[in-house]
């Protein structure tokens, strides 16, 4: 009895045909040689057969969205050597690609369980007013969102969440101290460019456009501690312990902020200008749409300007928009200051 079932996983192209209904060669095959219409045998092993073919085309069907979902719930530490890994054992059919792509990725789930093990992927439980950095200590970026404000200590301080390098979201997080107000402001305006456009349509592309966010990007470690307001617990940060150089601010669709800080620690992304007569603001999708739209409405706001790129490794880009208010220096003046143009052909 010869049996051949193969199922290869692959995030981008999967293909249900590597599933293979088994071939049975039995004795009752040979001694059943009725007409297959009238054999109640044979009827049943026809039935059980269609089933299983039925049943392969679902999961082929659903099996990218169904890999893609459990990737992007990994931390980066774990997130990039996997799609390295699937990218390269794509890219290079033979034997070395797949060893080293299957090694990545393995690498990636293997760090998922050093992460659960050794508390990689959380925050600790701090007691209350004891201050603690989170993040990469080694040079990461970690990323504030806002959407709304609380009063703290008689200050009215920006909420939202806090998205660490390693893919950690904490959120009831308060922005306390430098760039406070101006964060509200910002984020106030970005709510109400979005209220007047979203929903018209884009003149070069003909799409419609899209919510935007604002969004402050932290280099190194951020120093937190937790506060309870109303019974309810918080994380605060500590922004005045925050060098002002390692701190800058961007805006690009609400929905891509958390792809932005996985892109941004990501090593060999960097960033590029969009020349203002690029192809990329023509295309009929929403990297198009996000491009023109941060370039031309986001300079409504005072301090905004957009017509940036982030290319990741894979060519994926990201469009966004930097804000001058929340200036940043040295440490991201490559995010900020992008020394090349970005040619979509290339």
């Amino acid at each position: 009895m010869q049996q051949s079932i193969g199922l290869e996983w692959k995030l981008q192209n999967f293909s249900p045909t590597s599933l293979e209904w088994p071939s049975y060669q039995t004795k009752l095959d040979v001694i059943v040689e009725t007409n297959r219409e009238g054999n109640w045998f044979n009827r049943f092993k026809d039935e059980i057969k269609n089933k299983y073919y039925r049943f392969k085309e679902k999961v082929g069907e659903y099996m990218p969205i169904i890999v893609g979902a459990a990737i992007s719930a990994f931390p980066l530490y774990a997130k990039a050597p996997i799609l390295t890994g699937l990218q390269i054992k794509n890219l290079y059919k033979g034997t070395g690609g797949k060893v080293l792509g299957y090694g990545l990725v393995g690498l990636g789930v293997a760090a998922v369980g050093l992460g659960i093990m050794f508390g990689l992927h959380s925050i600790h439980s701090l007691p209350p007013n004891h201050e603690q950095y989170v993040g990469s200590p080694n040079g990461g970026y970690e990323t504030f969102v806002p959407h709304n404000t609380i009063n703290y200590n008689g200050n009215t301080d920006p909420t939202g969440d806090l998205i660490l390098n390693n893919g950690t979201t904490i959120h009831n997080t308060i922005w306390n101290g430098q760039y406070s107000n101006t964060i509200i402001q910002n984020h106030n305006q970005i709510v109400q460019l979005n209220n007047q456009f979203v929903g018209q349509t884009d003149p070069v592309n003909n799409q419609p456009y899209v919510p935007l966010q604002d969004f402050y990007v932290i280099k190194y470690q951020v120093p937190v501690q937790q506060v309870t307001i109303n019974g309810q617990p918080y994380y605060m940060i500590e922004a005045n312990s925050i060098n002002p150089a390692n701190i800058a601010g961007f805006y690009t669709y609400d929905k891509w902020v958390p792809n932005f800080e996985v892109a941004i620690n990501m090593p060999g992304t960097y960033a590029a200008g969009l020349p203002g007569n690029s192809p990329v603001f023509q295309w009929t999708n929403t990297t198009g749409t996000v491009s023109y739209e941060t370039m031309s409405l986001g300079p409504r706001i005072r301090g905004f300007s957009g017509g940036v790129v982030l290319v990741q490794p894979n060519g994926t880009i990201i469009p966004y928009g930097y804000n001058d208010n929340v200036p940043g220096g040295t440490p991201l003046s490559n995010f900020i200051n992008p020394q090349q143009s970005y040619n979509s052909s290339g």
